[in-house]
């Protein structure tokens, strides 16, 4: 078993290096591409054996995307947040979309926060579900506005689908000031539901020393800490989120709670739900007509709040 699993990882580490030169290949002719590093919060497991130990910061990489195509004045920046539990920021699922938010202006970076896939064992072990993959996030922001000053400081969103929906929901509420805007597809939102309705292989996943490390019956308070509906009284930005009534992976009746509880709170937030959606989940990140014109309410709804220089009609 352990002689499979570093198979696995050194395979997931070889498919990211690959993909890595995709994203040149793919978006050269519209946007400066690099990939870059940062420094994260130390790990919170205090007798993590890992060489990025508890008293040392974590790595974090992230994809950078700057439009070649130069305007006058500032750009706005979107933070890209993917999705899935141990997922990874690649070409296969994402680089539609980044290309269609170059081409109206935007500045853009992706961050492979901890728990994602391509980066080893150790990296894979660090996962913080609904934790410190917030912070690693959020200093993804801090990064792009340090080393970018033609990017405008005021004009910065930040969106995510299912559990990069979360970790946007949760970046929105823990730093409410640092974004003008945030979308929110599909997002995970509340554990103690979401443990409901995906049983107890869910629950051990989440209990396991690499994830939160507990059952919701030892700390139901943490639980609620990494659940977005427990803090919609945080909201500050304009919110905009999409559900699929048929959606297999979360279920509406999860994100039907964080927008009750944002009415609840009296929030500024807008909220569809999208009927037997091709294939439910994260349907609009797909090439359908469907996807394509739920794409272009997103864009449409960031614009307001951004306002990029080529905006879509």
């Amino acid at each position: 078993m352990a002689l499979e699993q570093s198979i696995s990882f050194t395979e997931q580490q070889l498919k990211k290096s690959a993909d890595d030169l995709l994203w040149f290949q793919m978006l050269g002719d519209t946007a400066i591409v690099d990939k870059i590093r940062y420094a994260g919060p130390p790990s919170r497991i205090p007798d993590n054996p890992n060489p990025q130990g508890n008293h040392n910061d974590v790595i974090i990489c992230a994809y950078t995307f700057l439009p070649k195509k130069t305007h006058f004045g500032k750009m706005p920046l979107l933070v890209v947040v993917h999705g899935e539990v141990h997922g990874d920021f690649n070409t296969r699922e994402w680089s539609r979309l980044v290309r269609e938010l170059i081409q109206q202006g935007y500045a853009v970076i992706a961050p492979e926060y901890r728990g994602s896939t391509g980066y080893g064992r150790d990296f894979w072990h660090l996962i913080d579900y609904g934790g410190l993959e917030v912070e690693d996030v959020f200093r993804a922001r801090e990064w792009m506005l340090d080393n970018n000053p033609k990017i405008d400081p005021a004009r910065v969103g930040l969106i995510g689908w299912s559990h990069g929906g979360m970790i946007t929901l949760l970046n929105l509420f823990q730093h409410p000031k640092s974004f003008a805007v945030g979308y929110a597809g599909m997002p995970v939102t509340d554990l103690e539901t979401r443990i409901g309705y995906r049983g107890q292989d869910f629950a051990a996943l989440l209990s396991a020393p690499y994830h939160i490390g507990k059952t919701i019956e030892e700390d139901p308070i943490d639980y609620r800490h990494r659940s977005p509906a427990w803090h919609a009284s945080q909201l500050q930005a304009p919110l905009l989120m999409h559900a699929a009534s048929n959606d297999s992976d979360v279920k509406l009746i999860e994100v039907e709670k964080m927008a009750t509880a944002l009415k609840e709170a009296k929030k500024d937030f807008s909220y569809k739900v999208y009927t037997n959606a091709p294939t439910g989940h994260a349907f609009n990140l797909l090439d359908t007509r469907e996807a394509q014109n739920s794409r272009r309410e997103i864009y449409r709804f960031l614009a307001k709040h951004l306002n990029p220089p080529g905006p879509i009609p």
